[in-house]
């Protein structure tokens, strides 16, 4: 089925826009304090950004706006310095 991936990219489209929306309303999060948030937002052309969300004490990086949305990869935690 080829529209089942369509169906599935606009709504991680939406979700991705919504959270974006949501986090220019709100105040500013001491670090640690949310479990979930949109930390930088990078526009590929007209319709693509690249998103980077921390989730939990990792980061993603989010595809956006294109024909299918996708999981780039998931970034490495940093080690703390000695």
């Amino acid at each position: 089925m080829a529209g089942g991936g369509t169906a599935a990219g606009g709504s991680l489209t939406a979700f991705a826009a919504w959270l974006q929306n949501l986090l220019g309303r709100l105040r500013p999060v001491p670090p640690g304090g949310a479990a979930m948030a949109l930390e930088q937002v990078l526009a590929l052309d007209a319709r693509r950004r690249l998103c980077l969300v921390r989730c939990g004490g990792r980061r993603v990086v989010l595809l956006v706006g294109g024909t299918q949305d996708c999981v780039v990869g998931w970034l490495d935690v940093a080690e703390p310095a000695p």
